[in-house]
């Protein structure tokens, strides 16, 4: 997967049109509209950064950010809530978040945010991603092979990220298509075929085969398998 974010928001409007403008941006984006749900999914999963609401049914923002912080002094967190006064924003900030930002509010300027606090969490760990002569930069989300710039669209993008994630793994094209299109695969869609031929020619067309075919059992990324079970297709 591409970078993961957790939208914590009750407000069914803004949360659509915010985890839409995310997906379509690259990132993995993902929405609850509860403090206790938040929560657990903050306590189980593994988030690259947090938007939090701060009015919620169940806890509220800030104490889950709070508890949050007792556990997690890293992942970014971004308070996104309608109250604006400065001594909202004091309490948001001294609770732990990294950045605030009042309600009504720009989209691109939340991408920007967004950017800049990822930027900031590269300093604290790493967020390049490697595997043979392909690199994925996690933060800026550029993409190279062997030194070369590659022009990847959304999915392309989080499907190679996903690949690199797991170099060397057998990879079915279940775990492939719920983890990257974050549906279930009904085993009849050639969406992950077709997806997996374009990456393929963008990244063949500076080195060797990278993705492989393993039949009856999904993909790997990496060295040419051996045996027979290999398709080169």
């Amino acid at each position: 997967m591409g970078i993961r974010i957790l939208m914590v928001e009750d407000d069914e409007l803004i949360a659509t049109s915010v985890v839409r403008g995310l997906r379509e941006e690259g990132y993995v984006a993902e929405r609850v509209a509860d403090g206790e749900v938040a929560w657990s999914m903050l306590q189980h999963g593994d988030w690259d950064l947090v938007i939090l609401d701060w009015w919620l049914p169940g806890q509220d923002g800030l104490t889950i950010l709070r508890r949050f912080r007792q556990r997690d002094r890293d992942t970014p967190v971004l308070f996104l809530t309608a109250r604006d006064s400065v001594s909202d924003r004091i309490m948001g900030l001294d609770g732990g978040a990294d950045d605030y930002l009042c309600k009504p509010f720009s989209f691109d300027e939340l991408l920007a945010r967004i950017r800049a606090m990822l930027r900031r969490a590269e300093g604290r760990a790493g967020t390049v991603l490697t595997a043979a002569d392909v690199s994925i930069d996690l933060a800026t989300q550029r993409v190279e092979r062997a030194g070369h710039p590659l022009d990847l669209t959304a999915k392309e993008y989080a499907l190679l990220t996903y690949f690199l994630r797991h170099p060397g793994e057998v990879l079915s094209r279940t775990r492939i298509y719920e983890h990257v299109w974050d549906e279930r695969y009904d085993g009849l869609s050639n969406t992950l075929e077709v997806h997996v031929f374009e990456l393929r020619r963008k990244l063949e067309a500076q080195g060797e085969r990278l993705i492989h075919t393993l039949r009856g059992r999904g993909y790997v990324f990496g060295a040419a398998p051996g045996g027979p079970e290999g398709d080169p297709v």
